[in-house]
């Protein structure tokens, strides 16, 4: 009898765990995590193709995302309640929140919707407490704001689950370009030295996930998992921020041992309770998020310097206009920039100059 993909996966694992890590096996293991990244994907293919899976619908709103994550009881819905005019059920016991409950945090002229999402728990990626809902949501967002008490600092069991979930936390996608081709075997080209790995076992993983023929182009010094995650291709990489609650209660010498617990994301300590820090937090997520104001200028007119436009830092004015309205980027004819991105007052640029942080502009559009 043929076995299922998931016996398939669960003995690759079995293998690579009775496997001693060193140099001589580390090009069997890369193949067989390879082969299990394979099998996962073909596993998501099929439970996909059988129908979407039930999941909490939000629609976006905004100008960006943070979910709220953390175990449950940690107080996030305190906390949202305190950030935004959303009412989250509050209450001494797990499981308040059962549904996903967005809020609006208006913060420096932004609008950043928050998502309080039901409390996670270990095995969330596998399905179990409705993990994989809260996961799919959570996936969406700019930031993934945890939510810890001061009393109990462990977020090892979540970054797992949300690891294992594809999602990479505090990371930027790796500089390599897998690109499948019709002949000539498995190219792979680096134009960095490779300490981690190297070309022969990148090319032995490549072909263990099952290409026959293809050019990998590797510009920057790359794991092993780094690889898997550009050939899985389905990976998301989200901001973090951590909110130490229940501050109030704390002594604040037990601080340094708190931080030396948690990972190295930036950190904000919190009295949901009270409202202790609930401006600090607002600024780190408005930083986290890299959000920049720019003032419009209508042509012939004085600028609005009182409502500025909210736009992610390095915007182009192509991406400006597509805020303002869709018929501005087929329209555009030049724009004129007065601020830091200027080389001197009202030069006029194109669509691609990039925005910077208290620019002016006046864009130009055909009549």
């Amino acid at each position: 009898m043929a076995k299922t993909i998931e016996e398939q996966i669960k003995e690759l694992e079995d293998e690579i765990s009775n496997t001693k890590y060193n140099k001589a096996t580390q090009a069997h293991i890369g193949k067989l995590k390879a082969k299990i990244a394979r099998l996962s994907a073909e596993n998501e293919k099929r439970r996909s193709s059988k129908g979407p899976s039930k999941g909490y619908g939000v629609k976006k709103a905004g100008n960006a995302t943070v979910a709220l994550i953390g175990f449950p009881s940690v107080g996030k819905s305190t906390l949202l309640n305190q950030l935004t005019d959303a009412k989250s059920e509050v209450a001494d016991y797990h499981f308040t929140t059962l549904d996903v409950v967005p809020g609006v945090m208006e913060h420096n002229h932004a609008k950043i919707q928050m998502l309080d999402m039901p409390g996670l728990i270990r095995d969330a990626s596998r399905g179990k407490g409705r993990g994989r809902e809260v996961i799919s949501a959570a996936r969406s967002a700019d930031v993934i704001l945890f939510v810890v008490d001061v009393f109990d600092p462990h977020l090892h069991v979540l970054i797992k689950e949300l690891e294992d979930a594809a999602i990479r936390l505090g990371q930027n996608p790796p500089d390599v370009v897998v690109t499948p081709s019709y002949r000539g075997g498995i190219s792979v080209l680096s134009t960095v030295k490779l300490t981690k790995i190297d070309e022969d076992l990148a090319r032995g993983m490549v072909a263990a996930y099952g290409y026959v023929n293809a050019s990998v182009v590797i510009r920057e010094d790359i794991d092993e998992n780094q690889l898997l995650d550009v050939l899985t291709g389905n990976r998301v990489y989200i901001k973090p921020l951590i909110a130490v609650n229940k501050i109030d209660l704390a002594d604040p010498s037990v601080l340094p041992s708190v931080f030396a617990k948690l990972p190295d994301f930036p950190k904000v300590t919190v009295s949901a309770q009270n409202g202790t820090g609930i401006e600090d937090l607002k600024d780190a997520m408005f930083e986290t998020i890299d959000l920049i104001r720019v003032y419009m200028k209508p042509q012939g007119q004085e600028a609005d310097l009182e409502e500025p436009l909210i736009v992610r830092r390095d915007s182009d004015i192509g991406e400006v206009c597509d805020q303002i309205h869709r018929t501005f980027r087929p329209n555009f004819r030049y724009a004129n920039i007065w601020g830091p991105s200027a080389k001197f007052p009202g030069q006029m640029v194109g669509i691609d100059h990039v925005v910077k942080d208290g620019d002016i502009i006046s864009i130009i559009v055909k009549r």
